[in-house]
């Protein structure tokens, strides 16, 4: 059975916001759409019969106020083509790199209210996903 991803565990929470706050970051975010969104009973969207694709699509549209008051930007989006190296079975739809001028800034963000209500679009757009955190680097012709 493989394991899916889709929120994070108190442990890998705890390791995040126990790293510096006070510094730009940079989020990888790789993103496996359900063929279907499931939605809770009883939800607004539950029902209209919505791709994950389309539900991430509202995720992007409620949340994208407040990663934006937060500071937040895509410094690259991209679409998956296959694996160079790693699983065969590895499969993303979409990636992108988000950027926040600091790690509290992002936490700011997962911690709004409106977030919250948000962040069930996600759920239920999502049949696995990865989100790791970095330290932007230096750019250049050199690895």
């Amino acid at each position: 059975m493989t394991e899916t991803y889709i929120d994070p565990s108190r442990t890998n929470f705890d390791a995040f916001k126990d790293l510096p706050r006070d510094r730009p970051i940079h989020m990888l975010n790789l993103l496996q759409y359900r063929d279907a969104a499931e939605y809770p009973e009883g939800h607004a969207h539950a029902g209209k019969g919505w791709s994950g694709r389309r539900a991430y699509r509202e995720y992007g549209t409620t949340s994208g106020p407040i990663f934006k008051r937060v500071g937040g930007s895509i410094v690259w989006r991209g679409l998956f083509e296959t694996v160079v190296i790693g699983p065969d079975a590895m499969r993303w739809h979409d990636g992108f790199v988000a950027q926040y001028p600091t790690a509290g800034a992002f936490l700011e963000m997962v911690t709004d209210p409106e977030y919250q209500k948000a962040v069930v679009n996600r759920t239920a757009a999502l049949a696995d996903s990865r989100l790791v955190r970095f330290q932007p680097g230096e750019a250049g012709e050199g690895f």
